[in-house]
């Protein structure tokens, strides 16, 4: 599969907002209100779409929320879509999206995780666009820890460009800032500290290439085993592996377990040379952890299996786009996903 890239950005580009998922309730509106507004500082236009509304669990109804994210994605002049956050059942977008459209279209940056990544994921695999996994609108404003990059500058690359991301050693769990009284706050009050580190057994350096491909578990798992979440595709060329990120929203680990079982019976992880598991809040089961969840569904594939990767719920995000070439290592010296948009 060719991976298409959008378009750097730069001053003066239009920056779409809208909730292909659910919408943001009147106290937090402060929040996304300062997050527009920076992006204004920073030089960028800003569409502010109708889809927004936070009263529901939905911003607005399916065929609507479709209609406005396929707008956002066509229009030539939108160079990148953000949605607030995540939500609940972005899912019932799926049998309205146009992806032979999309496929045609010149390429957007379409940003966000948790319950996004469940249209990132089958656009990335159906259409050949590259998406990006990482902070959405209302964390943008956050500063970002200096081994990581904000989504603002990895969508400022061209094409070709090589960046590394590495663990901060620092993360925040269980503790959210008051955006409704607070929000233009921009400092995270970092919690807990810890790197990635090896769940599997297995010893030797990890040095592996591959397409990078994945999303939330909890709201990917719905697509296993429809074309919606087929890598078939993005691993078809002799080259072609995969390294595969997942990431526990919220549910225990026995949950994650069945997913993640069911993922891998469909295919999922079909093709890949390593998996990077973010970091989680999720609880324990009473006797399941969540890596033991993961090790329990994943760990007969044989392959580098990394924890604790800042690719999740947990602040800080590291972005990762998918279709994107990564090359992972993780020996006692260093630990990096290099990525290169070829």
């Amino acid at each position: 599969m060719e991976i298409r890239y959008p378009r750097p950005l730069v001053p003066g580009a239009v920056i779409g907002v809208t909730a292909p998922s659910s919408g943001v309730p009147e106290p937090l509106l402060g929040r996304l209100h300062f997050a527009v507004r920076q992006l204004r500082d920073r030089g960028f236009t800003v569409d502010i779409g109708d889809c927004l509304d936070g009263s529901t669990h939905t911003s607005a109804p399916a065929e609507q929320r479709a209609a406005e994210l396929m707008r956002m994605l066509l229009d030539p002049t939108i160079k990148a879509i953000v949605p607030p956050w995540g939500g609940t059942v972005a899912i019932d977008l799926i049998p309205h999206l146009d992806f032979d459209a999309l496929a045609l279209a010149e390429p957007s940056w379409f940003v966000g995780y948790s319950d996004i990544s469940t249209l990132l994921t089958p656009i990335t695999l159906l259409t050949g666009m590259a998406t990006l996994h990482g902070s959405n609108l209302m964390d943008t404003p956050y500063l970002v820890p200096d081994s990581l990059m904000s989504w603002i500058d990895i969508a400022s690359l061209p094409a070709g460009s090589i960046f590394k991301q590495s663990s901060p050693g620092v993360h925040r769990v269980n503790d959210w800032d008051d955006w409704e009284n607070k929000p233009e706050v921009t400092e995270q009050a970092w919690n807990g500290t810890g790197v990635w580190e090896r769940l599997d057994q297995g010893q030797e350096p990890v040095g592996v290439s591959g397409r990078l491909i994945g999303g939330c578990i909890e709201t990917m798992a719905n697509l296993a085993g429809t074309p919606y979440l087929n890598t078939k595709a993005l691993r078809e060329g002799p080259r072609d592996s995969l390294i595969v990120y997942v990431e526990a929203s919220g549910v225990d680990a026995t949950t994650i377990c069945r997913h993640l079982h069911g993922m891998r019976l469909a295919g999922f992880f079909d093709g890949a040379k390593a998996i990077l598991v973010g970091r989680t809040g999720a609880p324990d089961s009473p006797s399941l952890t969540q890596p033991a969840a993961v090790l329990d569904a994943l760990g007969t594939l044989g392959v580098p299996i990394i924890g604790n990767v800042e690719c999740g719920h947990v602040p800080p995000q590291l972005p990762i786009i998918n279709g994107a070439q990564g090359h992972l290592v993780f020996n006692e010296k260093e630990q990096y996903l290099e990525q290169t948009l070829t």
